[in-house]
């Protein structure tokens, strides 16, 4: 005779709930890998979060044509500017059609991040990065009728001269403006902060004499080499292979100096990994073309093919270096 065994019964039910949920999990995954094996089957959005013409607009720009061709859907480029590139991304974390994505700098996600007082969104845990374009440098400049050619007669020029040196950024929060009090930090080096509104009339104003230093995203380079400006240092890793003479901060003496920022392409927070892993690998191999690479370059930034969490952990190491110092200098926007 079987006695029934009310401890069996619930083990039974238990057995049975794990086997139905275990059998809805398997479904739901499939018609997941289903839906990724199918994408794209709409055009592709990508926003960008600043003016057309700068440097993450014609980066994307210039990648679009191949990767149109590649996902065999139409590429079509936004621009979305306001609030250091948040407008942008706060549009893409709440868009839900699976094509947008989000074209911006690596200032945004890693300096304006610790310099506005309120964000739109928590970009880490509302964006998910996918590539890296670019890795964007800094080049420190100065204008070529004053009496220094070199870091170290720049840096003897202000101590012989206190409160006198000035320099220029595109603005408060710009990553010129931190990686300058970054260098007056860790150099004791004093000059005067003259904020502009973008990094052209600051150019401009160094031109003409105005203020007497800053630090170049890559649009003076034409002024360098006529000989109107004299470029003082990189700020980066590495020497330009477009200024190979200059030295970097680095070989000056600045320990680990690096004013650098990556610029990249993000989703939506839960964007599939699928599409992640489609999406990293075409941008990479179009990194890797001779058009694209030397377009980039000759914004004096360096092509950076890497994998979604390289990527993640690049602009994670940048946050935490550039919020150091924009808590140490007390930098806001």
């Amino acid at each position: 005779m079987t006695i029934d065994n009310p401890r069996d019964r619930r083990a039974t039910r238990r057995r049975a709930l794990a086997a139905a949920l275990g059998g809805l999990l398997a479904l739901a995954s499939g018609g997941a890998a289903a839906q990724a094996s199918a994408w794209p089957n709409r055009p592709v959005r990508i926003i960008v979060g600043f003016p057309a013409g700068g440097g993450p607009d014609v980066m994307v720009r210039s990648l679009a044509p191949g990767l149109s061709e590649a996902l065999g859907q139409p590429v079509v480029i936004e621009n979305k500017s306001g609030v250091t590139g948040m407008l942008a991304a706060d549009a893409v974390a709440k868009s839900t059609d699976g094509h947008t994505f989000l074209m911006t700098t690596g200032s945004s996600m890693s300096i304006s991040v610790h310099t506005l007082e309120r964000l739109p969104l928590n970009p880490k845990t509302e964006l998910a990065p996918i590539a890296a374009f670019a890795r964007v440098s800094l080049f420190l400049v100065g204008n070529a009728k004053l009496p220094f050619k070199t870091f170290s007669a720049l840096q003897a020029y202000a101590r012989q001269h206190p409160g006198r040196l000035t320099y220029g950024s595109p603005g408060n929060g710009s990553a010129p403006h931190v990686a300058m009090e970054m260098l007056k930090g860790q150099t004791g080096l004093t000059a005067v902060h003259i904020p502009y509104r973008g990094a052209a009339p600051a150019l401009q104003d160094l031109l003409g004499g105005s203020v007497d230093v800053l630090f170049d995203p890559g649009i003076a380079f034409e002024h360098v080499r006529a000989g109107r400006l004299h470029l003082l240092a990189v700020a980066s890793n590495e020497r330009s292979p477009l200024f190979p003479d200059a030295p970097t901060l680095r070989e000056l003496g600045v320990k680990d100096f690096d004013g650098g920022t990556t610029h990249g392409l993000y989703g939506p927070a839960g964007t599939p990994p699928p599409v992640v892993a489609r999406l990293n690998a075409e941008i990479n191999r179009l990194l890797k073309t001779a058009p694209v690479a030397a377009g980039i370059q000759a914004q004096g930034a360096e092509p950076t093919p890497m994998a979604p969490a390289a990527f993640a952990a690049q602009i994670q190491r940048d946050s935490e270096r550039y919020g150091a110092v924009v808590k140490a200098r007390g930098i806001k926007e």
